[in-house]
């Protein structure tokens, strides 16, 4: 199992490694035209017949949380998410794909980086595909291409939410839906993004923390492009987990930044970092991104 794992992530790497060389050439031919970092926002979709390849990395550490004082053990969560999606239709308006979750947590106090172990030390650590999700991007308006929804529905892979004292993912059924919408400012070095994640949890609450929930987290990013193929952002967001029935009500902000690179004409690398300024019923770490994006 750890050298199939292990030969994922190198597969995912020499994927992206294909792409950057097998476009070296194509860079200089269209110079003249907005990169992908501007185009294609989470807001915009993708035209019949291309594809959206994103890989995105998380990591998230804490040795804070609200439940005590001073500092804890450090906890470390690792997420690794693929998603793809291709365009159907005409006027750039449907895409459909899906979405893959695989994730590796280690708890003890252990160092943050051990998540990339995968050794699953029974008491200390825990990593697998955690879930998959059927999703549909979709613009309702014809006249505003800058608002999209995304709607998925997860489908947990986990027998047991924790083993031996150590989490690994809900085990519950999730319908997630993203409210996108962004705005270019005239002159095209200044872009506003908004977005709303509602999540729907629902299921046995004895099987997981946050069945029979509904967490709401809206975000605001604002980039600044120095140039084409590159921009620098700030972000803020905010989440509100609300009880359903559940008995258990959380929330967080984070505020945090980071930058986006237009490797090629089809691949973008984007670098992210949040902490966690405060919250309810929650860690209190601070999250390190990475991120790949594929349109051909």
């Amino acid at each position: 199992m750890k050298s199939i794992k292990r030969n994922l992530f190198l597969s995912g790497l020499l994927l992206a490694s294909t792409i950057v060389f097998a476009q070296e050439d194509a860079d200089d031919q269209d110079n003249t035209t907005q990169s992908n970092i501007q185009q294609y926002t989470p807001s915009k979709l993708i035209g019949k017949g291309q594809i959206d390849i994103k890989w995105f990395n998380n990591l998230y550490t804490q040795t804070e949380s609200t439940f005590s004082d001073g500092k804890e053990p450090r906890q470390t969560f690792f997420t690794s998410t693929l998603e793809a999606y291709t365009g159907v239709g005409e006027d750039k308006r449907w895409n459909i794909g899906a979405i893959f979750e695989f994730r590796s947590n280690v708890i003890g106090d252990r160092d943050a980086l051990d998540v990339f172990k995968f050794d699953g030390e029974g008491s200390t650590a825990r990593s697998g595909l955690t879930s998959i999700a059927p999703s549909v991007k979709f613009v309702p308006f014809r006249s505003i291409s800058n608002f999209s929804i995304q709607s998925s529905f997860f489908i947990p892979l986990v027998d047991n939410e924790t083993e031996n004292g150590v989490f690994l993912d809900q085990k519950g059924y999730i319908w997630q839906n993203r409210f996108f919408y962004d705005y270019t400012f005239p002159g095209n070095k200044w872009q506003l993004f908004s977005e709303l994640n509602s999540e729907l949890s629902f299921g046995d609450k004895e099987e997981s923390f946050a069945n029979n929930s509904l967490n709401l987290t809206p975000g605001v990013f604002l980039s600044y492009f120095p140039s084409s193929k590159f921009t620098i952002l700030a972000l803020a967001q905010h989440s509100q987990r609300l009880d359903l029935g559940n008995d258990f009500a959380q929330n967080f902000t984070a505020l945090g930044g980071g930058a986006k690179y237009q490797l090629t004409n089809a691949l973008n690398l984007e670098a992210l970092y949040t902490n966690f300024v405060r919250g309810s019923n929650t860690g209190l770490g601070q999250t390190f991104n990475l991120g790949l994006r594929a349109i051909f």
